[in-house]
């Protein structure tokens, strides 16, 4: 699901990171880690523009498996404080969390009338009780779900 309104943005981005990973190959880099069979299997893949990360690092760092220097992805952690700063900058006193969006992302499908299934599959749920968290919060029977007569 990705929304209409960042494709561009996504876009711009990607040449970007495009364009940085063409300057670490021309600097002798722009390998990404793969698994050993899939190093073997394509020996070429590790440079390739398909393998890299959507979200690279700023920095080269070494990679702790092989001790080359690599740039590897964003950490998650860089995207929680991030979340953390907005929310307090933003003034908001609730804890908040990038796991609050999710729930919030959950809630508001149901919400909009989303069934449960849809819900569970987009939230990778392997049991939908663990999706049915998430109705506590509807106020409304049947999920939210508007009557074809209305």
């Amino acid at each position: 699901m990705l929304p209409k309104k960042v494709r561009e943005p996504l876009q711009v981005h990607l040449q970007q990171v495009r364009q940085l990973h063409q300057q670490d190959l021309e600097r002798g880099g722009g390998r990404v880690y793969l698994p050993l069979a899939l190093s073997r299997k394509y020996p070429n893949a590790e440079r390739a523009w398909g393998w890299q990360y959507v979200f690279p690092a700023s920095k080269l760092s070494a990679d702790p498996r092989s001790h080359e220097v690599r740039r590897h992805h964003v950490l998650e952690k860089n995207l929680q404080n991030a979340v953390k700063a907005a929310v307090r900058e933003a003034g908001i006193t609730k804890p908040a969390s990038c796991h609050t969006l999710r729930h919030s992302f959950a809630t508001h499908l149901l919400e909009n009338g989303y069934d449960i299934r849809t819900v569970q599959e987009l939230l990778g749920h392997k049991d939908v009780s663990s999706t049915m968290i998430y109705t506590h919060v509807l106020n409304k029977p049947g999920l939210g779900v508007r009557s074809p007569v209305d």
